[in-house]
């Protein structure tokens, strides 16, 4: 046992070694990282573990984001091109920002009235994720199997589980699959408590002012509105640098998930796009993670989607009549359920802002598509014995329950941890 501890804390320490080594070097080394939770979907996955012998998968329990998505609104494209556009009428821009202006008139014939919408790359991601499943899997969608599949009630999610569940169609005629968008279930699938909302309110919340702070120290606007305007009187009228900053940004972490063609990544310098990184780390930190001072109730906004989890496992092992369970929400949620059930680091509790890309990255827990699968696995000849594995983004994860078998822990384990965290 001690030597197990050792080897925990040993794991933990390395894991904790390599965020602070590699946050500013990896988003050097791929700037499209800097989107943080508008990565996109990884497209390269590590082996799978081979079951024990004797043991065959018969049930999968998914919890997964959209996936990749415009701007969530039409507003995040315009005011920095509607400030172009101005600026280039009063002949107010370097020949860097004429090019820019251009640039952003292309991506807006794209982005026009999409806000927040589905992309084509989104739908290609939960296809891909379905077929990976499918054949990963191949014992769970045989025959005509049942899947229950279910979204929140935002158009973006359905669309992501239409296509998700029309691939498995695709593969498998004959799969029953029950779609369903409700708000009958929302209680479950995008779920805040009030004082988990408390904390995290954006005007009152405890950590507000250290936010402020930290985000002036990390917004340096003047070394790229120079860049783009030539007209210093334009500029003291119209443009409010910090917020400019920021839309340029927004946009270039965004074209990622698009089919337009177009990259601003030249306007920046590898701190700029770290620095404003860190900025949404934090938020999405405090919103929707493990914050120290939040004692853990922004997680807990997880424990319905794990009783949910609980349940739903415990019907399919006691009837066989649901081949998958098949969820559809957000990257909150995602963040969440990591969170609560102590995925790898991703439980990780810190205040200081200036500390956070340390120990957590949001585009390490929830890019476009990210999801959480419970893979569960059945002994033939012992029907009670069972094994369950926890798939993140479809790489193999830890979870704090012991096992001398990983990546597979005994259900009975893991559903008693479970029941630890929610009965909390």
């Amino acid at each position: 046992m001690i030597n197990k501890i050792f080897l925990t804390l040993t794991v933990f320490f390395l894991c904790l070694n390599s965020y602070a080594q590699s946050s500013l070097e990896e988003i050097t080394a791929n700037p499209e990282k800097a989107g943080g939770v508008y990565l996109t979907y990884p497209t390269q996955f590590d082996p799978l573990t081979k079951a024990p012998k004797g043991y065959k998968p018969f049930y999968v329990s998914h919890y997964g984001r959209h996936g990749s998505r415009y701007l969530i609104s039409n507003d995040d494209y315009t005011r920095a091109l509607n400030l172009f556009r101005e600026a280039h009428e009063q002949k107010a821009l370097t020949d860097l920002g004429e090019d820019v202006y251009k640039r952003l008139e292309k991506v807006f014939v794209e982005a026009e009235g999409h806000g927040g919408d589905l992309t084509t790359l989104g739908v290609h991601q939960h296809r891909g994720i379905a077929e990976r499943m499918y054949q990963n899997f191949p014992e769970v969608f045989k025959n005509n199997a049942y899947i229950s599949a279910r979204s929140t009630v935002v158009l973006r999610c359905t669309m992501s589980m239409v296509a998700f569940c029309d691939r498995l169609k695709e593969l498998n005629p004959s799969l029953h699959i029950s779609y369903e968008a409700s708000q009958k279930y929302m209680s479950y699938l995008n779920y805040q408590t009030p004082e988990a909302n408390k904390f995290t309110d954006s005007r009152n919340g405890p950590w507000v002012e250290q936010f402020r702070k930290f985000q002036e120290s990390m917004i340096h606007p003047d070394r790229l509105i120079t860049t783009l305007f030539s007209n210093s009187d334009f500029v003291l009228k119209k443009v409010n640098p910090s917020t400019v900053m920021l839309d340029l940004y927004q946009i270039t972490i965004g074209m990622q998930n698009i089919e337009t063609k177009v990259s601003f990544y030249d306007l920046w310098l590898p701190q700029e796009l770290f620095d404003l990184w860190q900025i949404g780390n934090f938020s999405f930190y405090v919103g929707t993670a493990n914050h120290a001072d939040s004692h853990g109730i922004v997680a807990a906004n997880a424990k319905h989607l794990l009783q949910n989890i609980v349940e739903s496992a415990d019907r399919a092992i006691a009837t066989g009549d649901e081949a998958a369970t098949l969820r559809f929400g957000h990257d909150g949620n995602v963040i969440n359920l990591c969170a609560l059930m102590q995925i790898e680091n991703f439980a990780a509790a810190v205040s200081d802002p200036r500390e956070l890309y340390k120990v957590w990255a949001n585009y390490k827990v929830a890019p476009m598509a990210a999801n959480v699968q419970l893979v569960f696995f059945r002994n033939d000849k012992q029907p009670d014995d069972i094994l369950v594995k926890v798939l993140h983004c479809e790489n193999e994860v830890h979870i704090p329950v012991p096992t001398d078998s990983f990546p597979y822990y005994k259900w009975s384990d893991v559903r008693t941890y479970f029941q630890q965290l929610l009965d909390k």
